[in-house]
């Protein structure tokens, strides 16, 4: 337990020379602020760019198709060719690692022709043609009505869900929608419900401009027959999909007679991969945040360390007179090391104050004018503060350790003697 002394003692000595003290926490304080702050700001931006990634199936792959660019088993290069409803039941026979695989097809597209009336209102819009199971693999809230099921695919029903830029563009505010009808390229599908995709910022404007509808009944309507314009495949929890990815198009290659060296005629992205790029840049971040903190935080301990060597230097003759009365040296090791600790960890708190004072403004701002792209909720953990509480005392006694060395290693009779 610190004796009354002792506290009055080190705030003796850190209070002796105010401006030099002050300057000497100044660099412990920016240094733990740097730290705190950069840490906060990579949490945001790993924080907008999950917002984008939420509920998103991210082990997950799609899969088209191109023209082909060799010749094969008698057939001629630049060949188009296309998948068929067949190959998902191929496809989930010979892997049953894969969880969903969903056939799609589309209509229209952003800046395409006026595709969708209603009434005397129309817009371009993209139609989709899926399966129930598609909004398992892509975020979206169904926020009236339903989403496609089983026996609008079976009776291939002519039903659509639309986004709620569509109702925004062909409905006037609180008009009814469920029930009503749309036209799709002149033919006519009622509406069973409605959808909002999460986004990060915001509407996701041409997110919110979809529609979706039964893959069976747009094969009907727009005479796609069993033809599929791509694939959304995604694989069990345990099993990347990055890891099946070259094995399924090779399948997929031989299935439909394509030269298994050519790379161009199926195409696919691999959501899990750019995912885990993501993942490894999330880490790169914290890793440059606290190497850069942790390098202005050390430059400050040095300075401490230094004031500290200073501060044992012109307590030379009253470090002797103790030594020469019988004082334990490690009483005075810890007289030193104390005082190091002290200014260390009340110059880091300072910086962790205002770094959270901070951050709670920067949250407020955005709090209050929205959301930045890529960017929301900056914070730091407690486990954060707990480490930086920890790296400032282990950092406030190394600081203080060589002084406190130096301040044993005198001599009482040199020390006596010195001016």
């Amino acid at each position: 337990m610190f004796n009354k002394d002792r506290w009055k003692e080190i705030i003796e000595v850190l209070t002796k020379n105010g401006f030099r003290t002050l300057l000497t926490a100044f660099g412990v304080f920016w240094g733990i602020l740097i730290l705190i702050i950069l840490l906060a700001a990579g949490k945001g931006l790993e924080n907008g760019i999950r917002a984008d990634f939420d509920n998103i199936a991210t082990n997950s792959m799609f899969i088209w198709t191109r023209s082909t660019t060799r010749a094969y088993k008698g057939l001629p290069k630049d060949r188009d060719f296309s998948f068929k409803l067949e190959d998902v039941d191929l496809l989930r026979q010979e892997f049953p690692q894969l969880r969903y695989i969903s056939a799609r097809n589309q209509l229209g597209g952003f800046r395409g022709s006026n595709n969708v009336v209603r009434g005397i209102r129309t817009g371009a819009y993209n139609v989709y043609g899926d399966y129930p199971e598609f909004i398992e693999q892509e975020p979206m809230s169904i926020t009236r009505g339903r989403f496609i099921n089983q026996n609008d695919i079976a009776e291939k029903r002519k039903v659509a869900i639309l986004g709620a830029g569509v109702v925004r563009e062909l409905y006037e505010p609180g008009e009814t929608v469920l029930g009503t009808y749309v036209k799709i390229q002149g033919v006519n599908f009622l509406v069973v419900g409605t959808y909002k995709k999460r986004s990060s910022n915001g509407d996701g404007e041409e997110a919110q401009k979809q529609i979706f509808v039964p893959f069976t009944a747009f094969s009907q309507a727009f005479n796609r027959a069993d033809r599929v314009g791509w694939m959304a495949i995604t694989a069990h929890d345990g099993t990347s999909i990055s890891s099946l990815k070259e094995r399924i198009v090779d399948f997929l290659k031989e299935k439909h007679k394509v030269h298994p060296e050519d790379q161009r005629a199926i195409g696919y992205f691999d959501l899990f991969q750019e995912f885990s790029r993501v993942e490894s840049l999330f880490a790169a971040m914290r890793f440059i945040a606290y190497f850069v903190g942790i390098l202005v935080l050390l430059s400050g301990i040095i300075g401490v360390s230094n004031i500290m060597l200073i501060v044992v230097k012109e307590r030379t003759r009253e470090i002797g007179i103790r030594r020469a009365l019988g004082e334990d040296p490690w009483s005075i090791r810890k007289q030193i090391l104390m005082e190091s600790l002290f200014l260390t960890l009340v110059s880091g708190m300072a910086g962790i104050s205002l770094g959270a004072l901070f951050i709670y403004g920067i949250n407020a701002l955005l709090e209050q004018n929205g959301p930045v792209d890529m960017f929301m909720s900056p914070s730091v953990s407690l486990g954060v503060v707990l480490a930086a509480l920890g790296i400032l005392t282990v950092s406030g006694l190394l600081a203080g350790f060589i002084p406190a060395q130096s301040a044993i290693r005198v001599r009482p009779i040199d020390a006596l003697r010195a001016d």
